[in-house]
């Protein structure tokens, strides 16, 4: 087929669609956006596009930040900020900044298939993106197959989603998790025109309750909040599960978005919580209500050399890479979908699969439950290699 694109939000990208979500993936860097799903009669856009999407970049500014938008795959996660055995990444990995090429597009059986390709070159090897939707699904179910690599590797997906203004507008919840902590090091430093207001290093045993450097605590379940300040925590993801899964209700909004992972892949949730505390370009104090709910094995934002070599987490028996192989192919998949809700739904506080490959179901704090079509069963795959 051509690889043609259109241009949209200021990048060069592919389209794919069904009656029920319509995606576009930039060919720089694999972004996943902007991305809306036909709810009924609503049409729901919950990702995240920079605000400088469609300005002139300066040259020292990297693609991922260029393009920076949706969802997309990092590989190695992180800052990158020191080499790793030689290797130099940039941030994200060459996943979320070089050029990818289309392989194909296809439409069979109530199915839509974006299928493009990337040839690394830092450490070598192949990455194939599949970004798939099926009809009367809001759902998007990404596949990235990596081949011919070797040697330890953080990787995961980076979702964004741009919140309504109103404080507190968003319920954030997720499946149990054993462990979190804020990051280690503040996030931003005054000194470089930014601003983070969560205690570094200190761990917790819920969202609702997170110390800050004030010496208080504050609630991470709702957002937006804490207006001026850029923070970043990490929850390690209970293992054992089939899935997990992190959601955000939209009450007022009347949604709810989640996202389904297998844990023994992805193994930790990054929470970045963006909401205008950096004041140097291209952030200019104007990414504001975005929250990045990033599904990864990784140590924290800090890269691969921190990730594969000693670290805290790590001493606590917690893995912090993946170990690819050369002759073994690592499929990392991934599931984002919407669900409407219906008054009085308040905030998902669990998803299961009663109807494996078909449906999920996603209950409510306030007793409420919605059924929707999800194939679960796509997150097995990844378990079929053990």
């Amino acid at each position: 087929m051509s690889p043609e694109t259109v241009d949209i939000c200021g990048q060069a990208s592919w389209r794919v669609a069904t009656a029920s979500v319509e995606a576009y993936l930039t060919r720089q860097g694999g972004h996943l956006g902007p991305l809306t799903f036909n709810l009924g009669s609503r049409k729901i856009a919950p990702y995240a596009v920079a605000p400088w999407a469609e300005e002139r970049a300066s040259d020292a500014l990297p693609p991922v930040l260029r393009a920076l938008r949706g969802d997309f795959f990092c590989m190695p996660f992180g800052s990158n900020d020191a080499p790793y055995q030689g290797e130099n990444h940039p941030p994200h990995g060459e996943t979320a900044n070089a050029c990818w090429k289309l392989v194909a597009l296809t439409h069979e059986e109530g199915k839509a298939t974006l299928h493009a390709s990337l040839d690394t070159r830092i450490r070598k090897g192949r990455v194939d993106k599949y970004i798939s939707l099926r009809e009367d699904h809001y759902a998007v179910y990404s596949r990235h197959v990596i081949s011919g690599m070797g040697g330890p590797m953080c990787l995961g997906h980076h979702a964004m989603l741009r919140f309504p203004d109103a404080a507190g507008s968003g319920r954030i919840s997720t499946s149990p998790f054993l462990y979190a902590q804020t990051a280690p090091e503040p996030v931003e430093l005054p000194e470089d025109r930014g601003y983070s207001i969560l205690q570094p290093g200190a761990s917790f045993v819920s969202l609702e309750s997170v110390p800050t450097i004030t010496g208080e605590r504050t609630d991470l379940s709702r957002f937006p909040a804490r207006k001026g300040f850029e923070d970043l925590v990490m929850l390690v993801s209970d293992p054992y599960p089939d899935f997990a899964w992190t959601a955000v209700t939209f009450p007022d909004e009347g949604y709810a978005w989640f996202a389904l992972k297998d844990p023994l892949v992805l193994r930790h949730t990054v929470f970045w919580l963006s909401n205008g505390g950096r004041h140097y370009a291209p952030w200019n104090g104007r990414h504001t209500g975005v929250m990045g709910l990033e599904e990864v094995t990784s140590y924290f934002h800090y890269g691969l050399r921190p990730s594969a070599g000693g670290n805290p987490l790590r001493d606590l028996g917690i893995a912090t890479c993946l170990e690819l192989d050369e002759g073994t192919p690592l499929d990392v998949r991934y599931i984002m979908a919407v669900a409407g809700i219906p008054r009085g739904f308040d905030c998902v506080q669990s998803i299961e699969a009663p109807e494996l490959g078909r449906r999920v179901l996603l209950r409510s704090a306030s007793g409420m439950q919605v059924s929707v079509p999800v194939d679960v069963s796509f997150l097995r795959a990844t378990r079929e290699h053990e």
